[in-house]
């Protein structure tokens, strides 16, 4: 996946002007330190600048690719399980109504720690990312990283 891929290279490279390009403008980023999202693609991109100085020898070591439902974005209606045909008439094939989404694989260190991560990228009809929910493991690991980036985000004057 061509869109993946791009996320991957412009995060490798440390790149924010290539990861700019793939965001949309609304794009949301899900953390796992945070409840509610970062909103707008200069939150997430300021993020991105405090966590690309934050991991400690970051690297990707997979990847997956395939359908979500939709999240509650633009309205928090639950989803038809009626099995009625979606608003798009297609058939009945699995997926009809998915978003494209990518999940990448990550390890990482922070303050000493090893992280096990996993970047989930939803995409738009433009093939723009709209929405990276981040999950990380284990516990302790999220703890150091919330601290590191809340440190980050307020020397970045983003706090």
């Amino acid at each position: 996946m061509a869109r993946a891929e791009q996320f991957r290279a412009a995060v490798d490279q440390h790149d924010l002007a290539a990861l700019e390009k793939l965001f949309t403008e609304d794009v949301r980023l899900y953390s796992p330190v945070k409840f509610t999202p970062f909103e707008g693609r200069a939150a997430v991109l300021g993020l991105f600048g405090v966590l690309l100085r934050t991991f400690e020898g970051f690297h990707y070591i997979g990847e997956l690719e395939g359908d979500v439902e939709p999240t509650s974005r633009p309205s928090a209606e639950a989803p038809d399980t009626s099995g009625a045909s979606g608003a798009s008439g297609e058939s009945g094939e699995s997926g009809e109504n998915g978003v494209p989404s990518a999940v990448l694989i990550f390890r990482a260190t922070v303050g000493g720690r090893e992280i096990h991560g996993m970047d989930l990228l939803q995409f738009d009809e433009a093939g723009l990312i709209s929405e990276v929910t981040v999950m990380l493991r284990p516990l302790s690991a999220v703890q150091t990283v919330g601290e590191a980036v809340l440190r980050g985000l307020a020397a970045d004057g983003l706090a």
